[in-house]
């Protein structure tokens, strides 16, 4: 015999692991965001210190 479907239920799970998936995926986004800014800011002084400019 069949079971009887829960549609609530099941679809809140379904929302509940789609919502874990999409926090995971943005965390991981945030984390590469925040890792290559710090990495271009360091980039970036190095070239400046490394050829100054002397338009002056």
């Amino acid at each position: 015999m069949p079971r009887k479907p829960n549609y609530h239920a099941d679809r809140m799970e379904r929302e509940r692991a789609k919502a874990a998936k999409r926090a995971k995926r943005d965390e991981a986004r945030s984390e590469r965001t925040a890792k290559n800014k710090t990495g271009q800011d360091e980039g970036t002084e190095a070239q400046a210190e490394a050829s100054p400019r002397e338009d002056q």
